[in-house]
């Protein structure tokens, strides 16, 4: 059930600087519907964004609510009718956005019929005239269907299904184009993962989708980066130039340097004002995932650069903590803390925690409460209400969880 107040008002008294980006998608006060079938329900690219958003825009202000239901097809699923579930699903939240990610059961696992696809197209030309309808200025992005894994297992029969799934694609791209949507492609991109995955582990690779439809959280992370980009989501999380020779800050891209000074150690204490993606580098499928993909270099550039280093190699610790030893050319090329276990990366994955909580949360009342109890005349407003209030109470943590901290960096000479 929708809430009628929102947090937003209580956060003012939080500053946060917002990053410069002002042709990202989303704006404060905006609500996201993320609306899809048994991918969607998976909470994975869907939290993956929303921390995404959380985290590189610590004073946005955006709702998100996820609304995927497993099986759905164009017209609706376990979860009712297609109408059904947009006037219960979507419509009560008043979005402006929603996403659509529909396809992968559209297409019945078989090669492609004419009449099949029929249904699909008429179905989701359907949802996006009824969103239009209810939603007056809404902003809809269609999401080409994720892939189904022909790449890392042989195909089921000739052709493939997911070359079904790449026509049912080439429609969400057309109508995006001619109804003026944001179009995100999930398929193209993680089906050019997969490949180089495949190229330097076959075995592990089709673990990213386990199941040839679902994936884990690395393929989910590439479809997430798909969406980001479609909404034009900016790579710099920060990036700081240091010239040791004078001791000096040359660049200091969306954070702020402090206290440096050059007494054996280079130290400073530096403020971002963005924090990284919360990316589970020890998960090994994970990081095969991320790293057939351009994902770091498109979402994730928290960039360190520091020229004029005398010695060969260098320790660098974060508030005391060891983070990773580099060469002085390294150094000089500049590093993606991005990539290391540091504090802001630690900050990170307690925001997506959050993330995940809210979104359980909000499942609860939907779905074992709210959907559960339909029809069986029982008073569930209450307890609605309460889970709502709940939610609220984990999503303003999560809020002040992203808020930017000073950290003490020191660099010194290593063996």
């Amino acid at each position: 059930m929708p809430r009628s107040n929102w947090l937003f008002a209580a956060l003012i008294c939080f500053p946060a600087a917002l990053a410069a980006q002002s042709s990202f998608a989303l704006h404060s006060g905006d609500t996201v519907v993320f609306y899809g079938d048994s991918i969607t329900d998976q909470r994975l690219y869907t939290t993956f964004a929303e921390t995404y958003v959380v985290t590189r825009f610590p004073s946005l202000r955006v709702r998100f609510v996820h609304s995927g239901w497993g099986g759905d097809r164009v017209t609706g699923g376990g979860g009712g009718p297609i109408d059904l579930r947009l006037h219960r699903d979507v419509f009560p939240f008043k979005p402006t956005v929603v996403t659509i990610m529909l396809g992968m059961n559209d297409g019945h696992y078989r090669s492609y019929d004419q009449s099949i696809f029929d249904v699909y197209a008429n179905g989701y030309r359907h949802i996006v005239d009824s969103i239009e309808a209810a939603l007056p200025g809404v902003r809809i992005t269609a999401i080409e269907p994720s892939p189904y894994d022909d790449i890392t297992r042989p195909p089921t029969f000739e052709g493939g299904y997911n070359a079904v799934l790449k026509r049912y694609s080439q429609f969400v791209r057309e109508l995006a184009a001619s109804d003026h949507l944001t179009d995100a492609d999930f398929n193209t991109p993680v089906d050019a993962m997969l490949e180089k995955a495949k190229a330097k582990d076959p075995a592990l690779a089709q673990k990213i989708l386990p199941d040839r439809v679902h994936p884990g959280p690395g393929g989910h992370l590439i479809m997430a980066e798909a969406l980001l980009e479609s909404w034009h989501a900016p790579s710099l999380v920060a990036r700081t130039v240091i010239d040791s020779q004078s001791a000096s800050v040359t660049e200091c891209d969306n954070c702020s340097v402090s206290n440096l000074a050059h007494n054996g150690a280079l130290t400073w204490t530096e403020t971002d004002k963005s924090l990284p993606m919360p990316i589970n580098w020890k998960d090994p499928v994970v990081a095969l995932a991320v790293n057939s993909s351009d994902f770091v270099s498109a979402l994730d550039d928290e960039t360190l650069r520091v020229t004029g280093l005398a010695s060969a190699r260098y320790a660098l610790k974060i508030d005391g903590a060891d983070v990773a030893t580099f060469t002085s050319d390294q150094l000089a090329s500049g590093v993606n803390l991005a990539e290391y276990d540091t504090p802001m990366s630690r900050q990170a994955a307690t925001v997506h925690s959050l993330t995940f909580k809210h979104n359980d949360i909000h499942f609860a009342s939907w779905r074992l409460v709210q959907v559960a109890l339909d029809g069986d005349g029982f008073d569930d407003a209450p307890a609605q209400a309460a889970l709502d209030q709940l939610e609220d109470q984990v999503i303003l943590a999560r809020y002040l969880a992203a808020q930017p901290l000073p950290h003490s960096f020191a660099l010194a000479a290593a063996q």
